[in-house]
């Protein structure tokens, strides 16, 4: 495993591991497996890590699509190889944003109500290349607060998005602020940064529509006569679509949009 990756495990092993003493395996019930698979459609790898030993507790078998190994025969180092090269200082700090937003800005009792989502790139060991959405939550922590076992799922969504992001989107699962679009550049979770405006609550349902379609890569006259309106309406909504966001393109506007669940992959 090339040094890069394992830069990241190490990270990990200094935020995460040592501060947890002991930890038992997760207690997987039998209708887990159905619900995670309901909640990865498509082309989906899921599993279970648990962060005081840096193992797979339990990895999908879809995993092995993705792979030339049995789903078996993989650790979590194999998975963290499978970031390509040229993203991986990219990962690095998203990681760091992570380790900020979990351990310094948010309370303990609060770390089981977020799920992160970012995207990145994935080689696969055949040569193949495609753009991944990372979504993860805490499953348990110990008396201490800490967190030991995350659930992931990584969703190829190269059919939406050419290139991955550099921004990562923490979402509650309550009642409690979400916060999207967080640019990860300077590897910290700025606590002043206010809650970001959900794009379902600025857009239009017109608006909306629109961007599922631009999302499947059909071109401005294909929406037209879709939706059936003219072209000149089609385009004036892109217009308001990336004003109304602040997006500064397509691809940042398609990885918020995944974030919020408006586009369903």
């Amino acid at each position: 495993m090339a040094e890069s990756f394992k830069n990241i495990s190490e990270y990990w092993k200094k935020s995460y591991s040592s501060k947890i003493e002991v930890s038992d395996k997760f207690d997987n019930p039998t209708h887990f497996e159905k619900m995670a698979g309901l909640m990865a459609p498509g082309k989906s790898y899921y599993y279970i890590a648990n962060f005081h030993t840096l193992e797979l507790e339990f990895l999908s078998k879809s995993v092995e699509k993705f792979t030339s190994r049995k789903s078996s025969e993989i650790d979590m180092n194999f998975l963290l190889s499978l970031a390509h090269p040229n993203d991986i200082e990219n990962i690095q700090l998203k990681e760091k944003v992570i380790q900020s937003f979990f351990m310094e800005y948010l309370h303990k009792s609060e770390l089981q109500d977020y799920k992160l989502v970012y995207t990145y790139k994935m080689k696969c060991p055949k040569g193949i290349e495609r753009i991944m959405l990372h979504q993860a939550t805490i499953l348990s922590q110990n008396k201490k607060g800490n967190f030991i076992h995350v659930f992931s799922i990584h969703t190829d969504i190269s059919h939406l998005l050419s290139a991955s992001s550099k921004y990562i989107s923490f979402i509650n699962l309550k009642e409690g602020p979400s916060f999207y679009n967080i640019n990860s550049e300077k590897g910290i979770f700025n606590p002043n940064h206010l809650e970001s405006e959900k794009l379902k609550d600025i857009l239009t349902s017109r608006e909306i529509d629109v961007i599922k379609e631009l999302a499947m890569g059909n071109s401005k006259q294909e929406i037209s006569e879709r939706l059936s309106i003219s072209p000149h309406t089609v385009q004036t909504h892109k217009k308001n679509i990336m004003r109304k966001s602040k997006c500064k393109n397509s691809t940042h506007l398609v990885s918020v949009c995944l974030a919020e669940g408006l586009i369903k992959i």
